[in-house]
């Protein structure tokens, strides 16, 4: 049978062909793929020349592009657009695709060269580049075990395995949770709630096959009705419903699962000789202990929980006045701030979103990105993995520079939350490629797509990913990109989202989606002081995760992680009406892999070095200073993982930065 995933892709920009591509390739292009890549492994450990820079490190750089190829297309499917046949893959995929890890770094003589070549680095002549390469590749292989004989090399290979099985897992039990999971709404209780709200809910109700408008688990739809309905028995049991994805028991349960990753992380640091998986973690992270990152969340805990504190009075005196007597809940909290602030700055979110649609936020993002880096869009008419998806040609003074990829719709078959990921990353050598970079989100669809505030900056969140990808300029796809330390990388996603604040960008973009009048002054300026309101209980819900994360990962490994989880809250005394903003059964970042584990916290590291970063641009020229974004272009955009973060930043700033500008930009300042 033909396939089209082993073919070479003749078409614009050599994307997949999506309308060729069926879930039947899938599994003989992997398995094919798989072994290619296992020969040219193979064939660099056995190669009977001495070890070189060339014949090891940029050969093994240069191997498995055929299985590269396979699964940037199969893993963007599986995860913005799953069904049962592709979950079944990705629980076959995973188990593979460790041992093949394993058996690469496991691989002794092939340890051997690269051992060479480390030893031997001082008299190899290398770029900074290759160095940076060399290093990392040796570290790579130790820190996976590479140095392990006998009986605990073979015990980290089932380890590594039994973990890509249970990530998995964890990821489609939280698909199956929040896609199983609606609740009607009644007349009585849709006409409380605003036109935009009425509309999404109309939409969900008719993806699920429904002449009923309902409320599901995605983000987009559920925070909205915990900010609205005054219907405090619907806001109760739209909550515990989305509070319990991932803990309802049965076969979609998390629970066990999250005990035994965090019971096979543990002995797997062990075997590399770490105290505790934290220890291990953070070692390669720009903050390199748990001590360090104990020491940032504990700056940040103490103001904001003083603050959120502060804040439950007043939201409970505000619910007393309505005649609801007791303590003030989980499910209260948004309903009452929302009120509070549309009394405080007379900001009513439902009158911003007609000025914020999808698609003028779109031209704001791409706007923003033309003016400090020159890019330019072009939206182009090709086939995509879904209908929902477009794209667009990215280019720089004519030249082509790379393919941007948006899909933002919320749909039972996606995941939650959003995400960007590359399907080709850049690189010069041993070819040159421009990358394919994806931003996916899940805001609620429409006629148009109107988004809140919070959602708009999501997209310019994720678009600062992407302009990580896109301006990137290394030879080696390995450490293009976005691929750097885990709390460096939110740096250009957090820092791009001050430019959707900036007056400017706003007055410019902001405009209504049926008359294009711009959003007026006076709603301007409101929604512009309201940006930060909430914040003690923003961060409270954050900092908690972050913490709950790291002392997870830093101690004894628990039997009842949910006991743990609640034993941390009460040490630190996280305010009743307040939760965790993941709590551990649907805490994806931690437990379907790796990426963020004992990693939480870096969102709130890059938030200090992006409050930072922005801070250069409002002391020299302003948001759109040309030596400033030259600079960032040139130290952080573009250099990816290709030098030490900590250098990178000091070399576009100067100097490291405080947590000062955070708590000044959170309003947390005492």
């Amino acid at each position: 049978m033909s396939n089209p995933l082993l073919e070479d892709w003749d078409t614009p920009f050599q994307i997949a062909p999506f309308e060729r591509i069926g879930d039947a390739h899938f599994a003989p292009a992997f398995e094919t793929a798989l072994e290619a890549a296992r020969d040219e492994v193979r064939a660099i450990a056995e190669n009977p020349e001495n070890p070189s820079f060339a014949n090891t490190i940029e050969a093994l750089e240069a191997s498995g592009e055929g299985l590269d190829k396979v699964l940037s297309v199969f893993f963007s499917v599986a995860g913005a657009d799953s069904n049962p046949e592709r979950q079944e893959l990705q629980r076959d995929f995973g188990p593979k695709l460790a041992a093949y890890s394993s058996e690469v770094t496991g691989n002794k003589q092939l340890f051997a060269r690269v051992t060479a070549l480390w030893e031997d680095r001082d008299s190899l002549g290398l770029s900074d580049e290759q160095a940076r390469l060399l290093m990392l590749t040796h570290r790579r292989f130790v820190r996976a075990g590479a140095a392990l004989d006998g009986e605990e090399d073979q015990r980290m290979r089932r380890i590594m395995a039994r973990l890509a099985e249970l990530g998995t897992q964890f990821t489609q039990n939280l698909l199956a949770d929040e896609a199983g999971w609606y609740m009607e709404l009644d007349d009585q209780a849709l006409e409380t709630l605003p036109e935009f709200l009425k509309t999404a809910a109309y939409d969900a109700g008719r993806e699920k096959g429904l002449e009923r408008p309902v409320i599901t688990l995605s983000r987009s739809l559920i925070v909205p009705f915990l900010q609205f309905s005054p219907r405090r028995d619907l806001r109760e049991r739209a909550f515990r419903a989305w509070e319990a994805r991932g803990a309802n028991g049965g076969k979609t349960d998390n629970r066990a699962i999250a005990a035994e990753i965090l019971r096979l992380r543990h002995e797997r640091a062990q075997l590399l000789g770490y105290d505790s998986f934290a220890a291990y973690k953070l070692e390669t992270e720009m903050a390199k202990t748990p001590e360090r990152v104990k020491e940032l969340l504990g700056e940040v805990w103490k103001p904001a929980k003083r603050q959120a504190e502060a804040d439950a009075e007043v939201l409970t005196e505000m619910m007393q006045a309505d005649g609801i007597n007791g303590e003030l809940q989980p499910w209260d909290w948004r309903y009452y701030a929302e009120k509070r602030r549309k009394a405080e700055h007379d900001l009513d979110e439902a009158a911003l979103k007609p000025y914020l649609s999808l698609e003028r936020m779109i031209n704001a993002a791409f706007g923003v990105a033309n003016r400090l880096f020159g890019l330019e869009f072009r939206a182009l008419d090709i086939p995509l993995y879904h209908p929902d998806c477009r794209a667009w040609e990215v280019t720089r003074n004519g030249r082509y520079v790379a393919v941007f990829i948006g899909d933002y719709f919320a749909r039972a078959s996606k995941r939650s939350g959003a995400w960007c990921s590359a399907m080709r990353g850049q690189a010069k050598r041993p070819k040159v490629q421009g990358p394919v970079v994806v931003n996916v989100c899940n805001f609620a669809k429409g006629e148009p797509a109107l988004l809140s505030y919070d959602e708009a900056r999501t997209l310019f969140h994720e678009f600062g990913h992407a302009l990580h990808h896109l301006l990137s300029d290394v030879n080696y796809e390995s450490i293009s990109g976005t691929s750097v330390a885990r709390d460096f990388v939110e740096l250009p996603s957090q820092l791009y989202e001050h430019w959707l604040e900036v007056p400017e960008v706003l007055e410019k973009y902001a405009r209504h989606y049926r008359t294009g009048e711009a959003m007026p002054p006076e709603l301007l300026e409101k929604m512009l002081k309201a940006a930060h309101f909430d914040q003690g209980f923003q961060t409270v819900e954050y900092v908690a995760s972050a913490m709950v994360d790291l002392a997870f990962h830093e101690g004894d490994t628990p039997d009842d992680p949910m006991a743990k989880q609640r034993k941390i809250l009460d040490k630190i005394g996280i305010p009743h009406a307040i939760t965790m903003r993941h709590a551990t059964p649907h805490f994806a970042h931690v437990f379907a892999g790796d990426g963020y584990s004992s990693g939480y916290y870096s969102y709130m590291w890059s938030e200090v070095m992006d409050a930072d970063a922005f801070a250069a641009f409002e002391e020299g020229a302003g948001a759109f200073d040309e030596e400033r974004a030259k600079a960032l272009e040139t130290h952080i955009l573009s250099r990816g993982g290709s030098a030490d973060p900590e250098a990178l930043y000091t070399a576009f700033r100067g100097r490291l930065p405080g947590v000062e500008a955070l708590l000044k930009g959170r309003g947390l300042m005492a």
